[in-house]
């Protein structure tokens, strides 16, 4: 016990006798969190940045009254930004990615909708042109465009003068439709149902006939009320656990250069097992990671405004799921790797791969199905989530269990490796 204490105090008098380390250790999550927290602080609904639209382009090349009706109910869309211009322009500025989306509704649209919606004619075509890097934006952009065709081409057929002309036209042309007789004979009574209200002036004032038949109330769920989503809280997580993983390569790094130096052979000459060498390791990264972690929290609690809303038992069962997990982590860097130089490029990259696909740089829906399956078997996932659980999801003490008992889980499994590749005698 002596000498595993002797051990963690030597790592812990090494950690912090470098000034310029703990500073770098301690300051580079905590601004690269910050930035992150200030990218997509207006995402969520926390403060008062408001959320980025989405620029779309208009191509009118109908001018007709339902493509205008069209227009005017995108322009009215809270979720985008929308304007004018000609088709080479709007194809230029997709292309150089300073527009997401073009609409192009082509000559003829208006009268081809209007036949279609009423006698089932042929469905003219609304191009739609989009940089390919921004798929989630087009698919709401395309979900946003039905909403507004229908509207329109809906209003105009029931209110419009366009749309009396077309009801006439329908009727006069009925006896041409390849239905039953039964339906067509429905569909005739429809028509001049529809061609009588016309005719008595449709609808008054400004509000048509056909609308979009409700309204979205958008709320943003929590645990309880007070509970308010803060996009520095998830970003302090992500980079909070990212950097953790950062210090366990060090740990790491830190035995192979002992390995090196030759320092193993005076550890063995002590007489120091290395299950003491190795738990006393473990021990000090445990301690430094946690270290780390609620420096970063604290900060971001003091200047952010982050809050534990949850469990506070449930946070620091995290914490320390996460800090032992990292450590145990650069324990088994240790034992894989062969020189540091070498090993600290690839667990680097190891620790890059599980952090993106964890969830801690972009949120992990924008990955393919297949994909967000398999970040259940990445450790960071679990420390992310059990992290965001007990800050700004405001979850009790339940929600921490299963993220802490999956990253102990990963923690036995990273020292039983450990134990199973390290040589002692190659010092």
């Amino acid at each position: 016990m002596a000498a595993y204490v002797a051990l963690v105090r030597k790592d812990l008098q090494i950690f912090f006798g470098d000034r310029r380390a703990v500073i770098l250790t301690l300051a580079v999550p905590i601004a690269i969190a910050s930035f992150f927290g200030a990218i997509f602080s207006g995402a969520g609904g926390g403060g008062n940045s408001e959320p980025a639209k989405i620029a779309v382009i208009v191509v009118d090349d109908d001018r007709s009254s339902i493509s205008t009706a069209i227009v005017a109910g995108m322009q009215k869309d809270s979720a985008l930004e929308v304007s004018a211009a000609p088709l080479d322009h709007a194809r230029a500025a997709v292309q150089n990615g300073t527009t997401a989306v073009a609409v192009v509704i082509p000559s003829g649209f208006g009268g081809a909708a209007g036949r279609a919606f009423l006698a089932g004619g042929e469905r003219p075509e609304i191009g739609v042109l989009f940089d390919p890097s921004r798929a989630a934006e087009v698919s709401m952009v395309r979900g946003m465009l039905t909403g507004h065709v229908m509207e329109a081409v809906g209003q105009e057929m029931f209110s419009g003068v366009q749309g009396r002309a077309f009801v006439d036209e329908a009727l006069a042309n009925i006896d041409a439709i390849d239905v039953p007789s039964e339906q067509r004979e429905t569909l005739r009574t429809l028509l001049q149902s529809v061609q009588r209200f016309n005719q008595t002036g449709g609808v008054s004032g400004t509000q048509g006939l056909m609308t979009v038949p409700y309204s979205v109330k958008e709320n943003a769920v929590t645990s309880g009320t007070g509970v308010a989503y803060n996009s520095y809280a998830h970003a302090f997580a992500g980079m909070g656990v990212q950097f953790l993983f950062f210090a366990g390569i060090d740990l790491g790094m830190g035995i192979l250069l002992e390995r090196e130096r030759g320092l193993w052979k005076r550890f063995r000459s002590a007489p120091v097992s290395r299950f003491t060498m190795l738990g006393a390791r473990a021990m000090s990264g445990t301690l430094l990671t946690l270290l780390t972690l609620l420096v970063s929290f604290g900060f971001a609690m003091a200047v952010f405004g982050v809050r534990i809303q949850g469990s506070i038992a449930g946070f620091a069962l995290v914490a320390l799921a996460c800090s032992i997990m990292a450590a145990t982590f650069g324990l088994l860097v240790s034992a894989l790797g062969r020189t540091a130089a070498a090993t600290r490029r690839v667990a680097t990259l190891a620790v890059l791969i599980m952090v993106m696909l964890g969830g801690a740089w972009v949120p992990s829906f924008i990955f393919p199905a297949w994909l967000q399956k398999v970040t259940v078997v990445i450790p960071a996932r679990w420390a992310v989530d059990g992290l965001d659980a007990m800050t700004w999801r405001g979850l009790g003490l339940q929600a921490a269990l299963m993220p802490a008992l999956v990253m102990l889980l990963f923690s036995v499994i990273f020292g039983v490796l450990t134990l199973w590749k390290f040589r002692w005698d190659e010092a």
